[in-house]
């Protein structure tokens, strides 16, 4: 493989508005014809964004500071043309007869052009696109790419009332590319263009594995034995293939298979049975074993291709009900080898506004997912598809991967054309995923049940309800699948029940109000509170002048915040500028009044966020198994921002970050809200053993002890351990613990959050180590 990154390869940039192009006809195929356009040209970085060369170039400024990401505005009608040139061998090389260039990631409607010939045409910035260069190849070649503009090209497509979307995404429901680019509440509008993944040259052998799927069929007898299915396709211009011969080898520790298939088709399966396996389980359920796996191709004893992989044995369920009530008549569980696994986790947004730079931010975020304790994680659907590094990651952690496809808060359009490209991209997708035990569900979408539930009956959906399932049904038939989320079935849509999954977000208000407190839902996909980055952050993106106040003397925010609020516009004409109100609000709530002061304004927010948080996940974790997920937004800011976030852009740990580690330990002790004048402790453990522990719980404001003693609590379970009386006043309850191997742990718990004294809780976490302020004045 010949990597043409611009750091092996050198790339230039032209950019030209669409009417001069419309108008004069301008239509290059080669370098030398884009040059007779006098346009000027700059280095462009390949993999990037076009807006990141023209930053670079010094066109533009920084659209992360200030109202700069309101200035990009102006380029969504620019053509873009990327030119390069590279050397190959103008002999084939030995045993080797298919050449391709491969494309990881175009964005989006893209014309390439190979020495001026035509080679492809792309409309789908989220899959990889791949055209065979045979007979067009020379000893040193001219590689040309017109990308066209989006917010241009999106109008050639019909749309109708029946389409619905966000206010910046009607532009998104037709163009294949993630619709956080169009602007989102967590994400700027910043449409954007370029090669944004790899670009290769790639040989595969005149005998090939095109496709090679290992699957889990069934365990069976107590797990012991493993019934495995191949699902195997090569390539060969060959008529014969009695002398093909594939060879199946996979190793995990002692465990070990071996299987020979001779060819008779080119496409082709066959199964066998494994003897005591070692299996893949998630975080606290088991080990995540892997095993090491090659697959050879033969023709005559001679190796013709060979491919290597990880793989998981493993089965996975979806034990769900379409509704559920008060009394929990109802399910959402997920089973990984027959065993219930309550998920604790986050939601996986876009790591940076632009999707180039989301590889280098990858393996950081990835850290903070085994830090946090989490073992699932949810790839959002207004997001791209994360590179193979995120799911191997996840597969060696135990983390399950809930997993969209790309559509999100949106009516799509629903005629055969769009059908069309949902499919090839959903086909694409599930070939690249399907291996990766991690994968424990496909949901068609995230919220757009809920959109349209508003003028008709979601059910209707072709591409959740007949596509997508085609496309699972034809590739991936050992996952569920879940056509929305939240999902709104026949059930749920005719009853208007209350739905066993949910994404809980209402009114936004306090987090232990009527709302949050009383949700019935059994698994919450999403749920979130806002938190203010600290000074240090804030410093780098607002300036300085706007920094404080926030707002006028009418509650009206300044230009600055709103736009790092992702308001598309100033002022508040559109959705998102509320946010800063909301984050405000939410201060006022806890502490019944706001600070004067940005340094304490900050830490109030994030205690806020910190203590909504970790209610969040202690509410759910209480009632296991009447509950059985929490999967909280989110981890890290894809640019800097006002947000729900734990992790600010620059990688600036928020409180709640601190929080919800301890809240999310395997072994973990909590109270309950007060009940009859009482508060409970509880022990809840996600191990499968039992744990035995001493604990004591201090009252910090006081500096007392309240309890002390000694338990035990069962694997997989959540049982009180001790009764203490509650007055109503405010108390600072410090809970630790250690296990009988040794095992420390710490957790804590206010008894009163409405109107509490930021002055007097400052001082009670600091008492105990609590204050971890990251980004703030000492």
């Amino acid at each position: 493989m010949k990597l043409l990154n611009s750091v092996q390869t050198p790339w230039r940039l032209t950019l030209i508005p669409h009417g001069e192009v419309v108008n004069k006809r301008f239509d290059p195929h080669t370098v030398a014809e884009l040059e007779a356009g006098g346009y000027r040209s700059i280095p462009a970085t390949v993999p990037g964004n076009f807006e990141l060369d023209l930053v670079e170039a010094g066109i533009a400024p920084d659209p992360y500071e200030g109202q700069n990401a309101w200035l990009f505005r102006q380029y969504e009608d620019r053509h873009l043309w990327y030119t390069t040139s590279f050397s190959t061998a103008d002999a084939k090389a030995e045993g080797y007869v298919d050449r391709f260039l491969r494309f990881e990631g175009i964005d989006t409607v893209a014309d390439i052009y190979l020495n001026g010939s035509l080679l492809g045409h792309t409309e789908n910035m989220l899959i990889e696109h791949e055209f065979s260069v045979d007979g067009l190849l020379r000893e040193e070649n001219e590689l040309l790419i017109h990308i066209f503009p989006t917010a241009i090209e999106s109008r050639k497509y019909p749309l109708s009332a029946g389409n619905m979307g966000t206010r910046y995404n009607w532009d998104a429901l037709y163009i294949r590319k993630p619709g956080h680019m169009f602007g989102w509440d967590i994400m700027p509008r910043l449409v954007s263009g370029g090669i944004w993944r790899s670009v290769s040259l790639v040989q595969k052998p005149k005998e090939r594995i095109e496709q090679f799927y290992l699957m889990t069929l069934m365990l069976k007898n107590g797990n012991s034995q493993a019934k495995l299915r191949v699902f195997f396709e090569v390539h060969t211009d060959e008529s014969d293939l009695s002398s093909l011969k594939l060879t199946l080898e996979g190793v995990c520790g002692e465990s070990h298979f071996y299987q020979e298939h001779e060819l008779i088709h080119t496409c082709g399966d066959f199964r066998f049975v494994l003897e005591e396996p070692c299996l893949w389980y998630p975080r606290n359920a088991g080990e995540p074993s892997l095993y090491h796996v090659t697959v050879r191709l033969w023709r005559d004893g001679v190796l013709r291709d060979e491919k290597t992989f990880r793989f998981g044995i493993r089965t996975v369920e979806l034990v769900r009900t379409s509704t559920t009530d008060q009394e929990g008549n109802g399910e959402f569980l997920f089973k990984i080898n027959g065993k219930k696994i309550f998920c604790m986790g986050t939601n996986w947004v876009p790591l940076d506004a632009f999707p180039s730079r989301g590889e280098a931010r990858l393996r950081s975020a990835l850290d903070m997912l085994c830090d946090l304790g989490c073992n699932m994680v949810r790839c959002w659907g207004g997001n791209v598809y994360e590179r193979d590094a995120f799911y191997d990651f996840c597969d060696e952690h135990g983390i399950m991967v809930w997993q969209d496809f790309g559509m999100a808060c949106a009516f799509y359009p629903q005629g055969p054309d769009f059908a069309e490209k949902i499919y090839q991209e959903a086909v694409s997708v599930i070939k690249r995923l399907r291996s990766h035990a991690c994968l424990v569900l496909w949901a068609g979408d995230n919220e757009c049940d809920i959109v349209y539930r508003s003028i008709g009956d979601p059910n209707q959906n072709i591409l959740t309800r007949k596509i997508l399932p085609h496309a699972l049904q034809e590739h991936d038939v050992v996952r569920p699948y879940l056509p929305s989320s939240p999902y709104v079935d026949e059930e749920a849509f005719r009853t208007h029940k209350p739905i066993s999954e949910d994404h809980l977000w209402g009114p936004r208000d306090y987090f232990k109000g009527n709302y949050y407190g009383t949700s019935v839902c059994h698994f919450a996909s999403e749920i979130g509170y806002h938190g203010c980055p600290s000074p240090d952050s804030l410093a780098c993106f607002i300036p300085q002048k706007s920094l404080w106040p926030i707002t006028d003397a009418n509650d009206v925010p300044n230009d600055d915040w709103i736009c790092h609020a992702t308001e598309v516009q100033s002022g508040l004409k559109g959705p998102y500028a509320k946010r800063i109100n909301l984050m405000i609000n939410q201060v006022r709530t806890l502490f019944g009044v706001q600070s004067d002061d940005l340094n304490l304004f900050a830490k109030e927010s994030q205690i806020s966020q910190a203590e909504a948080d970790k209610f969040f996940i202690e509410h759910f974790r209480l009632t296991k198994w009447r509950r059985t997920g929490i999967l909280w937004w989110n981890l890290i800011d894809g640019w800097p921002q006002i947000s729900d976030a734990v992790v600010d852009w620059y990688y600036c740990k928020k409180l709640a970050y601190h929080y919800i580690k301890r809240s999310q330990a395997s072994l973990c002790l909590m109270f309950d809200e007060p009940f009859e004048d009482k508060l409970s402790l509880y022990a809840v453990n996600d191990l499968a053993v039992s744990q035995c522990f001493d604990y004591t719980v201090l009252d910090v404001t006081n500096d007392t002890v309240v309890a002390q003693g000694s338990a035990t609590v069962e694997g997989d379970t959540s049982v009180p351990i001790l009764s203490l009386p509650f007055d109503g006043t405010y108390r600072f309850l410090y809970i630790r613990w250690q296990n009988d191997i040794g095992t420390r742990g710490d957790n804590h718990y206010i008894t009163k959050s409405l109107g509490i004294s930021a002055e007097q809780y400052l001082a009670d976490i600091k008492k105990i180590g609590y204050d971890t302020f990251e980004g703030f004045e000492a």
